[in-house]
């Protein structure tokens, strides 16, 4: 029998809209999960990113920026900068200020310079590792975001197929008769509209947010390549 409110409502829908409520209700805590722990990782790492920027524009050596790109960990550019230390030509690079000509930390025994290329590949794959690092998760947003609809239009249409039946079954289709079924499935459809909005709102969001730290630690590499490329001419 239809009961009003929540509980009644709930406890009147058949066994098939109760699997479908609980799909979606599955989906929604994993999502709001992800959806909050990204917004905590977002949030740190643009702190960082700000930080190592920040003391990279006032601090020249580069020993001194190592050790506090060390500490943030949750930064792309900081990792940018500790990649290219870390593989151009022994571990080291010009100090941002020396003057051109003097003998440079990162020169090969010939006294060339490390090659540009190799080092804009490895920038390339930082940025690539970085960025799969901060979409960690995000499938589930996305799938989330175009399956859910779906199973609530499952369980809408089960639920439509039921009040046709019950009205076969009475004998009449009076509104009594056809609006519990209605509302059943309405529910289906609307608890899936409600699981898949956020998600696909929290899915575009971050996916800017992506975008946005994935080019400022490009930028970051070519100015700090250039750097040390003026000072190797």
């Amino acid at each position: 029998m239809f009961q009003l409110g929540p509980l009644g409502l709930l406890g009147s829908l058949g066994s098939v809209a109760k699997i479908v409520l609980l799909i979606l209700f599955l989906f929604s805590v994993i999502s709001w999960v992800i959806i909050l722990s990204k917004w905590l990782m977002f949030r740190s790492s643009d702190r960082e990113d700000k930080s190592f920027l920040t003391a990279y524009a006032r601090t020249p050596d580069n020993d001194e920026m190592r050790r506090q790109a060390r500490r943030l960990s949750e930064s792309p550019s900081a990792a940018v900068f500790l990649g290219i230390l870390d593989r151009a030509g022994g571990g080291e690079l010009p100090a941002r200020g020396a003057p051109a000509g003097s003998s440079e930390p990162g020169r090969s025994a010939e006294g060339t310079p490390p090659d540009r290329h190799y080092l804009e590949r490895i920038v390339a794959y930082i940025v690539q590792g970085q960025i799969s690092k901060l979409e960690r998760y995000l499938p589930f947003l996305a799938t989330t975001g175009n399956v859910t609809p779906f199973i609530g239009l499952l369980g809408t249409v089960i639920g439509i197929i039921d009040a046709f039946r019950e009205i076969g079954h009475q004998g009449t289709a009076s509104l009594a008769v056809v609006a519990p079924g209605v509302a059943e499935a309405l529910i289906a459809t609307a608890a899936g509209l409600f699981t898949a909005i956020p998600a696909v709102i929290a899915y575009n969001y971050y996916l800017t947010r992506i975008r946005r730290a994935a080019f400022r630690a490009e930028t970051f590499s070519v100015e700090f390549l250039n750097s040390f490329k003026a000072k190797a001419r």
